[in-house]
């Protein structure tokens, strides 16, 4: 039995810690297991989860008081508060309390602000609400209507913010958590991969595959496994388990996250049947029996028209507010070199229709001729064409893509009912004919401007697992889901990661 770690591997472990059983262990690669923390164990984790829940209780507070002040501040009246709005700091600390805003991190591995976006939009309600209707108990001078509508804005705009900067400086702060994987081997390079990706401070320090573990024996989970399982998360100081299971019995699965728990790791499932319905799912409760209710894939005409009016709108505001920034690109472009303002694609668009897709030129105008010379470059992966420093960008293309201005002509595709803003990424006919099956059914709805591949990087996302975040994209649509990703792209856009 070995343990992997780094570039080197040792033999020499202790016998208790290693389940001999288990021929699958691997020590995370790049890392290293002796690098433990002072504090170890469910001491680590209680004080890792207690830094997340401090930072977001004084974030709320920050959030309040500066909401408050700000309406105070920038009254036309002369509003004073009173002495009885310190009493709204701990109200609204117990209303986020028992609305799970503070201990949802502690499940997570992923820990993001913009997924409870829509319970401080309800805090900052009721908080707004109370402000204005119990008159001069808050504030020396009852609110009027466009002070209270003022403090509900800034109070949500504030929450959302401070709450973004307390989980970026504790994710600083804290050790990276140490991630013990249980599953095979595929499963664990796929979990690797997602953990390198920005947001995230979490190693996998061990992989235990099953697969390998039940050729050995098959009672894998049985009491000697189990407990050979936990000395060997309380050795290597786990954090938490991450579970892939695949035909493993129920109870024995039960057994084995209990066995986890009760020595203070942390567990996260990765269930299977969400990777083909997606996570918008219905829980049913059939008198303590769960059953899943799977929503239907396709939009209703309600869900698309609210879709499509969400786009025109901001498609029209959208081109409005950057037309000084595309006359300016497009004479930026015909001074830096020859050939026209705008470059054509023809795409692969909804139900398999082509349309022609409308980009500003970035590159000389024969880069489609010196695409096959370049090939032994390409980055992308599975069909996919992407060079991080494409030599055909000319000066000028390379801070259009940089800043993502190339990418603003599209809104023209949206106001012609082509593209939406936020869809499945549109392919071109050589990628299209690459997707086959099911995921076909990505084409179903209007490709976007941007989507969930994109906030991942496209040049890091394989062919074969883009389409199938597409698909998912699709099962699970809604028009808040579009809004995150706006506002994801907004901020990878922001952060100069190009498109």
């Amino acid at each position: 039995m070995s343990v992997e770690t780094g570039s080197s591997t040792e033999k020499t472990v202790p016998p208790l810690a290693v389940p001999r059983g288990f021929l699958g262990l691997v020590g995370r690669r790049g890392g290293s297991t002796s690098a433990i923390s002072e504090v170890r164990g469910p001491a680590a984790c209680m004080r890792r989860d207690a830094l997340f829940r401090r930072m977001l209780l004084v974030a709320d507070v920050v959030a309040l008081a500066g909401a408050f002040g700000l309406t105070v501040a920038l009254s036309r009246r002369s509003l004073q508060l009173t002495w009885a709005a310190i009493a709204a700091v701990p109200v609204l600390v117990l209303c986020a309390k028992f609305t799970g805003l503070y201990d949802r991190d502690e499940t997570l591995l992923r820990k993001t602000t913009l997924d409870e976006a829509p319970r401080l939009l309800q805090l900052a309600t009721a908080c707004a609400l109370v402000a204005w209707l119990t008159g001069g108990l808050l504030v020396h001078g009852q609110l009027d209507r466009h002070e209270a509508l003022f403090l509900w804005l800034t109070l949500a705009a504030l929450l959302i913010l401070a709450r973004t900067a307390a989980r970026a400086i504790a994710l600083r702060v804290a050790a990276p958590e140490r991630c013990l994987f249980i599953g095979d081997e595929l499963s664990a390079e796929t979990i690797r991969s997602k953990l390198a990706c920005g947001g995230i401070r979490a190693e996998v320090v061990a992989h235990l595959d099953l697969d390998e573990a039940a050729s050995w024996s098959t009672d894998s989970f049985a009491e000697a496994r189990l407990g050979e399982i936990r000395d060997l998360a309380q050795t290597l100081d786990v954090h938490r388990a991450i579970v892939a299971p695949r035909s493993v019995d129920a109870g024995e699965m039960l057994n084995l996250v209990r066995t986890l728990k009760a020595v203070g790791v942390r567990v996260s499932v990765l269930p299977r049947l969400l990777e083909v319905v997606g996570s918008s799912v219905e829980f049913d409760d059939l008198h303590g029996i769960t059953v899943m209710g799977v929503r239907r894939f396709e939009l209703t005409r309600s869900s698309a028209a609210v879709k499509r009016a969400f786009d025109l709108a901001w498609a029209c505001l959208g081109l409005v507010a950057v037309a000084p920034a595309m006359l300016l690109a497009a004479l930026a472009i015909r001074l830096d070199s020859r050939g026209p303002v705008f470059f054509r694609q023809l795409r692969v668009g909804r139900n398999g229709k082509h349309f022609h897709i409308f980009k500003f030129r970035t590159m000389v105008a024969d880069a489609e001729a010196m695409k096959d010379s370049l090939r032994d470059r390409n980055e992308a992966q599975e069909g996919l064409f992407k060079i991080l420093d494409d030599p055909r960008v000319t000066r000028v293309g390379r801070l259009l893509r940089k800043t993502a201005l190339d990418e603003v002509p599209q809104l023209l595709n949206i106001l012609k009912g082509e593209m939406s803003l936020v869809g499945p990424r549109p392919l071109i006919v050589e990628e299209d004919t690459r997707i086959q099956g099911w995921h076909r059914r990505r084409l179903e709805l209007t490709p976007g401007m941007t989507g969930p591949w994109q906030i991942l990087g496209p040049a890091r996302v394989p062919l074969a697992e883009m389409v199938a975040m597409d698909y998912l994209y699709v099962a699970n649509w809604s028009l808040w889901n579009d809004m995150k990703i706006l506002l994801r792209t907004v901020a990878y856009v922001i952060n100069f990661r190009g498109l």
